[in-house]
């Protein structure tokens, strides 16, 4: 996945971005490259707000 592939505002879960940041780092070897650097900042974001829209929704 490249990181343009990531769209904000994303429909996926937390729980379903956390995966792919699990396999980001399992395919990495435990070593980002600049590439994957980037991918994994544009994860983290997504990771952040789905966090922050399941917990409104839980409210």
């Amino acid at each position: 996945m490249s990181p343009d592939s990531v769209t904000p505002g994303s429909v996926r879960s937390a729980a379903e971005v956390n995966e792919q940041i699990r396999a980001l780092w399992l395919r990495a070897g435990g070593y980002l490259s600049a590439q994957d650097r980037a991918e994994y900042e544009l994860l983290v974001v997504e990771w952040a707000e789905a966090m922050r829209d399941e917990i409104i929704e839980a409210a």
